[in-house]
């Protein structure tokens, strides 16, 4: 028995995420016991386990869906960008220092090659299947040799492996084959076939296509998923989608008030986990939108600041664009600004970064009475507590520091005294990520929102965040159900890819068939 499935993508953003969690849904809905894996992501969506240790928040979004506890086991590496050309490396959930991407190739990632072997390994003991996750594309060439996520984990475990490629984008036929015939006949011995990703319209005008990429390339194709609206699960990489302009809603509902509720998100550099507003979008009435000029915050009810892998550089880019002075002018007027995690750091008074940018001491935007100053130490966190009287859990991922000298305590441990965060006046900040998905606290924070805003918003009383993220991963469970051969893709999880399948001219440059 295999035990296993390695998805693949044709690109980055082809959809091996969903695909994953969706393949790991339908398993766990049939009684198999499953766990998700991804041997090194590139993401700045991360997440904390319960043991204290940061993973990306695909992974963790996956072991939702295969309703397991996430672990450091399932994202060994997480590569966090803080620039064009280095990254925070991330391994077992710590960060180990900073690294170039000449360097992580050039050495780095083999050598961790043993320890992702091993946890896969340990998950392949523990559960009945392990469904892994490539990244970008497996026939990138050029990195072939220290691949230790694509084909490197595929051929260590044995894995057979199916390809997803996004329709939506054209070219998918091409994508297949181009990506089968650049691999050597190692690798395309392991690569099973393919998954259409994002179609629209009639099947059967795609199926003589289907027929000849199998004749072309002696694999079948193990499904055609739709394209779905709406499944606002958790994406990847916030580097590689701009969200300039772009409007997240999980719930298209009238608003349960009068008015409804414009919430504009600063789209500053290295923006990471812009998910913490997935749970605003899902409330009815509820507009979430991402910008980077300052007139598009006038008609805003409430400004975010989200969080960033870059505090003094993000602070810079909202002085340069006029954002800093729109937020002070907000402020000023008693009009909500919300700070999260860095964008929390940037309200403050002063930021004393020698870790992150080596910038020194940086004046913040004064909105709020703090001074951060960046210890080496990450601090990684699932803190509980309580807001306006609510519940409230979250989770920390920072180097910043608060020193708070003043203002109203916002997350407390319910006896009044603070835990994190500060507010003054209309200004609120915090270093809590998903504090937003407690649904008692969001009502009573955007009831608040919509009181300082002079809104008739009403939040609806009903709403489950929780409840709409399991209908979410449902439907991901049920495209793969309705719409893949799920009976092959078992095949394939139990025994491997089948043997003779063909190799497919030229394979991988100074290789052989």
């Amino acid at each position: 028995m295999s035990g296993g499935l390695l998805v693949a993508g044709t690109t980055s953003d082809a959809g091996k995420s969903v695909v994953t969690a969706g393949i790991c849904r339908w398993l766990v809905r049939r009684g198999v016991k499953v766990a998700p894996f991804k041997a090194q992501n590139m993401s700045l969506n991360s997440f904390v386990t319960r043991e204290g240790a940061e993973i990306g928040r695909a992974q963790a979004m996956q072991a939702q869906a295969a309703r397991v506890e996430p672990t450091a086991l399932m994202n060994p590496v997480l590569l966090k960008p803080g620039g064009d050309r280095s990254s925070q490396v991330v391994l077992m959930g710590r960060a180990v220092g900073e690294m170039s991407a000449r360097g992580y190739h050039g050495g780095r990632q083999e050598q961790l090659l043993s320890t992702v072997v091993d946890c896969l390994e340990q998950l392949r003991g523990t559960y009945d299947a392990v469904i892994c996750e490539g990244a970008g594309s497996p026939a990138e060439i050029n990195l072939r040799r220290t691949d230790i996520v694509n084909m490197g984990i595929a051929r260590a475990a044995r894995f057979p492996v199916v390809v997803v490629g996004d329709i939506d984008r054209g070219g998918v036929f091409a994508s297949f084959f181009g990506t089968t015939a650049l691999l050597s006949a190692e690798d395309q011995a392991l690569i099973a076939g393919y998954l259409v990703n994002k179609f629209r319209g009639d099947v059967s005008l795609l199926e003589p296509g289907l027929d000849m990429l199998r004749d072309l390339t002696g694999r079948p194709t193990y499904g055609v998923l739709p394209f779905a609206h709406g499944l606002g699960i958790d994406e990847e990489d916030g580097l590689r989608v701009s969200l300039r302009g772009t409007v997240r809603e999980s719930v298209v509902a009238p608003p349960h008030g009068e008015d409804i509720l414009r919430v504009a998100v600063c789209a500053v550099p290295l923006m990471s986990n812009f998910t913490d507003v997935d749970a605003l979008a899902a409330e009815p009435g509820v507009i979430v939108r991402f910008v980077d000029r300052a007139e598009e915050l006038a008609d805003a009810d409430l400004v975010i600041v989200p969080g960033t892998r870059g505090t003094v550089k993000a602070l810079s880019w909202l002085r340069e664009r006029g954002l800093a002075d729109a937020l002070r002018r907000r402020a000023a007027e008693g009009r909500p600004v919300l700070g999260i995690c860095g964008g929390y750091q940037i309200l403050g008074e002063e930021i004393e970064d020698d870790v992150e940018s080596r910038a020194g001491k940086v004046d913040g935007l004064g909105l709020l009475p703090l001074r951060i100053r960046f210890d080496r130490e990450k601090t990684l966190a699932r803190p509980v507590g309580e807001a306006l009287g609510a519940p409230v859990e979250g989770y920390e991922i920072h180097h910043g520091i608060a020193d708070v000298r003043g203002g109203e305590p916002f997350l407390t441990d319910g006896r009044g005294q603070r835990l994190d965060g500060c507010r003054s006046g209309a200004v609120w900040g915090t270093h809590w990520h998903g504090s937003l998905e407690s649904d008692a606290f969001r009502r009573r924070f955007l009831t608040e929102i919509a009181r300082a805003a002079g809104r008739r918003f009403v939040p609806a009383p009903d709403t489950c965040f929780a409840g709409l993220r399991e209908e979410q991963l449902d439907r991901l469970g049920d495209l793969i159900e309705e719409h893949a051969d799920t009976d092959a893709l078992w095949r394939l999880i139990e025994s491997g890819a089948p043997a003779g399948l063909p190799f497919i001219a030229p394979g991988a440059p100074g290789t052989r068939a």
